[in-house]
């Protein structure tokens, strides 16, 4: 077993393994190497499989190759993302299951796995958020390791790669150090991209005059308007002084947010066509939506239950739903996070963040403490334009409190 909070790499380090093994560079004891993630397999919920036939319509390959024996190789399955599974992994009650040609659920199939009682030569390797790392009994894991994500030397090395203009990377990296809190971020990778991408946008063009982001909701408060004015400039020919913020980018911006936070609340990560219609995103226009948020929302088309949308990564919709709570509250004072209605103002903002706690100690997979983190840098907000979607520019990053990176729950 492999953890790591979200963004450190745990899905890419999979990949990196798997692309390696493929490409005969290491591993070579290894004949097979099967990669599923539970975002895949959670679609296959309710549907039955021997662990031959969902190996075939994974890797149809191994179909048509005809192999059916995989006990007389070494095989390994990674099983990517532990912490977004939405199977019920009962392993106390899931009837042991041996025959790999016979059907069962998938999560019979993957709990039988797990313990090596259904081809008890494979090698198994499960990555995961460290609050969902439970879900998996101690006797069936051998090892854990850590993903621990960039040093400070790793950090500086990613900039300077990213940006092959010297003094572009020196100035960028020169400001990440002065924020305690972006620096201790930057050890996750996704942290690095998003800080990337928004100091880039700051930096090449005339917005050197506005406040520089120092913390983490600043820095995706600004990846959003980042995302708004390129998608607007090259799906719908804006212009660079047209206002951050059309109106048809607030609509869109308030639909992904219902969209984040009713399929957070669920734990789910993909979406169906249904989900976006419960949210007043017109299924029609999907592709524009993806158009003009290229780097945080995407279509994708399922192997087996045709178009499905998610984000592009899970911090975004955690954002995204912690906005649209906070924007909610603000406008119009209904907590979404609790059904009581505290008398006055200052009782209602306590409450509001009492209950994401609440709920984020709750939470069994993890998927709520980034969401915490963004609603209480959104809640300290002592002089923020409430109206966020209204501002015509992001002059309100001056006066978002910094927010101590480190901070952890206690019950």
């Amino acid at each position: 077993m492999t953890t790591g909070v979200a963004g450190i790499g745990k899905t890419v380090l999979t990949q990196k393994f798997t692309l390696d093994w493929a490409e005969d560079k290491t591993n070579h004891d290894i004949h097979f190497t099967f990669l599923l993630t539970f975002r895949e397999l959670n679609l296959l919920k309710g549907k039955e499989f021997s662990l031959l036939e969902l190996l075939h319509h994974f890797f149809i390959e191994t179909k048509e190759a005809g192999i059916c024996r995989f006990d007389l190789f070494q095989v390994v399955f990674i099983l990517d993302g532990l912490d977004e599974c939405r199977l019920p992994l009962d392993f106390h009650n899931n009837q042991t299951w041996t025959d790999v040609t016979k059907p069962t659920s998938v999560d019979v199939l993957l709990t039988n796995l797990i313990r090596g009682d259904l081809l008890p030569s494979g090698h198994i390797w499960l990555t995961t958020r460290p609050a969902a790392a439970n879900k998996i009994p101690a006797e069936c894991v051998d090892m854990v390791t850590e993903v621990r994500g960039f040093t400070d030397q790793q950090k500086e090395e990613y900039f300077r790669k990213k940006f092959r203009e010297e003094k572009l990377a020196s100035t960028i990296i020169s400001h990440i150090k002065k924020s305690r809190s972006l620096h201790i971020m930057c050890h996750i990778p996704v942290f690095c991209w998003i800080t990337a991408t928004v100091l880039e946008d700051i930096f090449k063009t005339s917005k050197r005059g506005e406040e520089m982001p120092k913390t983490v909701t600043q820095l995706y408060i600004h990846f959003l308007v980042v995302q708004s004015i390129q998608g607007g400039r090259k799906y719908h020919g804006r212009a660079e002084t047209d206002l951050h913020w059309s109106s048809e980018s607030r609509k869109i911006i308030v639909s992904l947010g219902k969209l984040a936070f009713n399929q957070l609340e669920k734990g789910n990560l993909i979406f169906y066509e249904a989900d976006l219609a419960e949210c007043d995103i017109n299924i029609k226009s999907a592709s524009e939506y993806t158009g003009v948020f290229t780097q945080i929302f995407k279509e994708e088309f399922g192997l087996y239950q045709g178009r499905v949308f998610c984000f592009v990564h899970l911090s975004i919709q955690e954002f995204l739903a912690a906005l649209y709570v906070f924007l909610s509250f603000v406008n119009t004072g209904v907590n979404l996070l609790s059904e009581e209605a505290p008398t006055s103002g200052e009782d209602k903002l306590f409450h509001l963040y009492q209950h994401a706690v609440d709920k984020a100690l709750q939470s069994e997979n993890g998927h709520l403490d980034l969401f915490l983190r963004f609603l209480l840098g959104l809640s300290l907000e002592t002089t923020i334009d409430y109206h966020i979607l209204n501002a015509h520019h992001c002059s309100y990053f001056t006066t978002l409190t910094a927010l101590e990176p480190t901070m952890t729950l206690k019950s």
